[in-house]
């Protein structure tokens, strides 16, 4: 499916699960490579970013832990920029690109977007700070749960906590793995992308990088907080384990005690 948004001189061509006529009709209208074009055929495992005379052709993959509509939890947007053109394809229902384009519709009705905006690529930059507040999202999830976490910890629920650590230190892991690259591919859009489109769109640029160091930085905390939980859940456990275990000792060694007095009491008595 294919829906197009115009904001000022700028249009947005949205791919979802692009049909190869729908893709090859994308391709003849807005120039696109044949080698591009097939690539938006189906998801790529990895990011990148080529350079082309016209356009930059990047893909990036999001985190969405919550936020998905398939089991798949990373989600892939290939991006197509141009002057005046954003092509996006996408193989999943992404909660930012679906607000975006209701937002845009909206604009578009009361004639707003010719007057908010004077800088280029509006519609790229927005659609990227969407994309890492929804990882802001994804993110304040799971400070919830690390504090629901912390909580239990403390209410001697140190057994039950194992499990829950182990999983939600994956899911962070997971995190870190799927953006890990974007930094690199970022500052690349920026760099090149001050040649090919000029100063404003290196300085809207500077602030998504911005955005995202937020969100690296985030990861990296809360990974660190989770190890010091791991640390602090395994000394409580093994606290209350030896704890047990002396209490056993006692019982054993009672009992031991009470076994001898009635050996004894049975040969003298």
């Amino acid at each position: 499916m294919i829906k197009t948004y115009k904001l000022n001189r700028e249009t947005w061509v949205d791919i979802d699960n692009g049909t190869p006529e729908e893709i090859n009709s994308v391709m003849d209208k807005y120039g696109i490579h044949p080698f591009v074009a097939k690539e938006l055929f189906s998801s790529t495992p990895k990011p990148r970013i080529e350079f082309h005379d016209q356009y930059i052709y990047c893909i990036l993959h999001f985190p969405a832990s919550k936020h998905t509509h398939s089991k798949d939890k990373n989600q892939e947007v290939d991006f197509i920029i141009g002057k005046d053109t954003l092509i996006t394809a996408r193989y999943d229902t992404i909660d930012a690109l679906h607000k975006l384009g209701k937002d845009l519709e909206v604009e578009e009705v009361l004639d707003k977007g010719n007057h908010i905006y004077n800088h280029s690529h509006i519609i790229f930059t927005r659609l990227l700070r969407g994309l890492y507040t929804g990882v802001f999202e994804e993110l304040e999830y799971i400070e919830d749960t690390i504090e629901n976490i912390t909580s239990n910890i403390f209410k001697k629920k140190e057994r039950e906590m194992v499990v829950s650590i182990s999983e939600i230190t994956r899911t962070l892991l997971d995190f870190k793995r799927v953006t890990d690259l974007h930094q690199e591919i970022l500052e690349a859009l920026k760099e090149r992308g001050q040649e090919i489109f000029g100063n404003e769109f290196a300085n809207e640029m500077e602030v998504i990088i911005l955005d995202f160091l937020k969100i690296n930085t985030t990861i990296k905390s809360n990974l660190e907080m989770l190890r010091e939980l791991r640390e602090t859940d395994y000394s409580l456990l093994s606290a209350k384990q030896n704890e047990k275990l002396s209490q056993w000792t006692i019982i054993g060694s009672v009992l031991l005690i009470l076994g001898i007095i009635a050996t004894i009491a049975t040969i003298f008595f």
